[in-house]
């Protein structure tokens, strides 16, 4: 296959690891390294972990994009809501949450005779608070796109030349991200969060967080689409909603979505 030098780059990498298993989301990295992973011609599966945390739409991408490359799937069930660890919300919340991931990962593939675990993270990634990347480093996990050089910029053009509609997905953090540190995180918090933001996207908003405040929801969409959503019937449909899911003030942050704004 003829392709520019970084994506080849990446392509002879993978060729060489000759099979893993990698870390799927549906998102934009994973999916870009699961393609490259089968054009190599490199033994990969592809393994989505699915907890109370993950956006609902998230499984049905991860799906769905899976077939459409063509790479087997496993799906398995992840259990950092049973981490005393995880559920206090601590600032290092997310090492625990991939510590249990990884090492799932590991016996998926110490026992499927896979020679590597693969995560889809990119050099970008490294200027950003990621205590995830240490539970990597624990497990031994692989990051080519960043062992290739490769930038969020460069993973969504490669990802458009190669026709994969995630090219420009919106990212989507687990739900998690939605609780200020320090916040107990619950299966019934992260199931108002959920819904809260189906809401939302029905209504025709992309990118979006509903930022969960114990009884209040702070809704963040880009500044741009902040008109959208103050009409008076509009706004009426939002809060009546969110308040059947058990929040008692809706509010709307005017300074627009900025992802990690809880990080700050």
């Amino acid at each position: 296959m003829r392709c520019a030098p970084g994506l080849r780059k990446l392509i002879d990498l993978l060729s060489e690891m000759e099979s893993a298993v990698i870390a799927f989301s549906g998102g934009t990295d994973s999916t870009f390294l699961v393609k490259a992973a089968v054009l190599s011609g490199m033994r990969a599966a592809a393994v989505t972990a699915v907890s109370p945390t993950m956006p609902e739409h998230d499984l049905e991408d991860a799906r769905t994009m899976a077939g459409t490359i063509g790479i087997p799937h496993m799906i398995i069930d992840s259990a950092e809501l049973g981490l005393p660890e995880f559920v206090k919300n601590p600032v290092d919340r997310c090492f625990y949450c991939k510590n249990e991931l990884f090492g799932k990962l590991k016996e998926i593939a110490l026992s499927g005779g896979y020679r590597f675990v693969l995560d889809g993270s990119n050099l970008d990634d490294r200027e950003d608070w990621r205590p995830g990347r240490k539970a990597a480093a624990k497990h031994g996990v692989r990051s080519p796109l960043i062992e290739a050089g490769m930038t969020k910029e460069e993973v969504r053009r490669f990802s458009r030349e190669l026709g994969l509609p995630t090219w420009n997905k919106p990212a989507s953090p687990c739900l998690s991200s939605r609780f200020p540190y320090g916040t107990p995180i619950t299966a019934e918090a992260l199931r108002q969060v959920g819904e809260a933001e189906k809401f939302l996207r029905s209504l025709g908003l992309a990118e979006l967080r509903v930022r969960h405040c114990n009884e209040t929801a702070r809704i963040e969409i880009k500044e741009e689409e902040i008109p959208r959503i103050l009409s008076r019937d509009t706004r009426k449909a939002i809060v009546e909603k969110l308040n059947s899911l058990g929040y008692r003030f809706v509010s709307l942050d005017l300074e627009g979505f900025r992802s990690g704004k809880l990080n700050g």
